[in-house]
C-alpha cells in the first residue's frame, strides 16, 4: 500500500507551532492542515488565537473556519477531514503539514486505536478524562456512538466514569486487529522550559482579553450560543461565559483561564510523551530548533 507522507507539528499551547509550521511549509512547498478543535469554528477568533492572514504568510491553511459555532465536530470528523486533505495536498505534489496540540486526534488518525478491545490504556484514559471535563459528556458519548453504537446503548451518558471507561474499551485494543495507517508520518513535538512556557501562556491570555475576548463571547451569546454548545466548552470561552453569567468576578475568571490553559498544556505534553515515534524539539533557540526540524525531515525523507 502506497502511503502519503505527512509531517505533524504538535505541542502545547503557546509553544510556537504556527511559526514553525509556516516556516517549514515555505521550505518544503507545503500546505498546513490545522488540527485545532476550536479554530475550526467561525467567529471564535480571539479565544482560539486563530492564525491570521499575516501569520500564514501566503501558505495555504486548511481546517480553519469550517464549522459554524453551533455545530459539532468529533475526533472522527477530524480523521476523515484530515485524511482527505492529506490526499489532496499530496496529489498536488505538495507536503501536508498537520499542526495542532491534541494528541488523541493524531493518534486516532494514524491508526493507533482499535474497536472493541479491553486492554487498559492509562494515557488514553487520562486524555479522555480531560476531554470529558473540557467538552462535556455529550462530546464523548457522540464519539462512543460512532465507534461502537451497541456499547453506547448500554452506557449511561450522564455517568462520566462509565462513559470514559466504555470509550477506552471501544478505542483501545492493543495490537490485535490494529489498523495500519495509510499515512507515512513524521511526528515532531515542540516543547520548551516549563516556566517560560507558562509565562507565555499567561501572557497570551492577557493579550486575548486586551483583544476583546469578553466582547467576542458576548457576541456569541447574543447569537444564541450556550454552554451546551461544544464550541463554548473550550478553554477561555467557558470561563468567560461563567463570568458573564455572574458565577464569579473578572479577576477570578482571568485566573481560571490561565490555570486551565496551563493544566491543558501539561496534559498535552504528557499524552505526547506517551506516543510512539515522537521526536521532541526544544524551541528556546528558534534557529537551532528549525535546523533540528529540517534534519529530522531530511532523515525521514531519505
Amino acid at each position: 500500500m502506497k502511503k502519503n507522507k505527512a509531517i505533524f507539528i504538535l505541542g502545547p499551547t503557546a509553544v510556537g507551532k504556527t511559526y514553525f509550521s509556516v516556516k517549514l511549509a515555505q521550505k518544503l512547498n507545503g500546505e498546513v492542515i490545522s488540527s485545532d478543535s476550536v479554530q475550526i469554528y467561525r467567529g471564535l477568533n480571539v479565544g482560539s488565537a486563530k492564525v491570521t492572514e499575516s501569520e500564514m504568510q501566503g501558505i495555504v491553511h486548511h481546517g480553519i473556519d469550517i464549522k459554524e459555532a453551533d455545530e459539532e465536530f468529533s475526533v472522527f470528523d477530524f480523521v476523515e477531514f484530515t485524511k482527505e486533505k492529506i490526499a489532496e495536498i499530496s496529489a498536488r505534489g505538495k507536503m501536508p503539514i498537520v499542526v495542532g496540540g491534541t494528541g488523541l486526534y493524531v493518534k486516532a488518525l494514524l491508526g493507533g486505536y482499535d474497536f472493541g478491545g479491553t486492554n487498559k490504556d492509562e494515557k488514553l484514559r487520562g486524555e479522555l478524562e480531560a476531554l470529558v471535563k473540557e467538552k462535556g459528556n455529550d462530546f464523548l458519548f457522540d464519539m462512543l456512538k460512532e465507534k461502537n453504537p451497541a456499547m453506547a446503548e448500554r452506557t449511561d451518558k450522564f455517568n462520566a466514569v462509565r462513559l470514559v471507561r466504555a470509550l477506552e474499551i471501544a478505542l483501545s485494543g492493543g495490537e490485535k486487529g490494529k489498523a495500519e495507517s495509510d499515512i507515512d508520518a513524521l511526528v515532531i513535538a515542540l516543547n520548551r522550559d516549563r516556566a517560560r512556557l507558562y509565562e507565555d501562556i499567561n501572557r497570551r491570555v492577557d493579550i486575548m482579553l486586551e483583544n476583546g475576548l469578553v466582547s467576542e463571547v458576548e457576541g456569541l451569546v447574543a447569537k444564541g450560543l450556550t454552554r451546551d454548545n461544544q464550541s463554548m466548552r473550550a478553554i477561555g470561552y467557558k470561563e468567560v461565559l461563567q463570568f458573564l453569567n455572574g458565577e464569579f468576578d473578572f479577576e477570578r475568571m482571568v485566573e481560571l483561564v490561565k490555570q486551565h490553559s496551563r493544566n491543558y498544556a501539561k496534559r498535552q505534553l504528557t499524552f505526547l510523551r506517551g506516543m510512539d515515534d515522537v521526536h521532541f524539539v526544544g524551541t528556546e533557540d528558534k534557529d537551532k530548533a528549525f535546523e533540528e526540524i529540517l534534519s529530522l525531515v531530511k532523515e525521514w525523507k531519505d
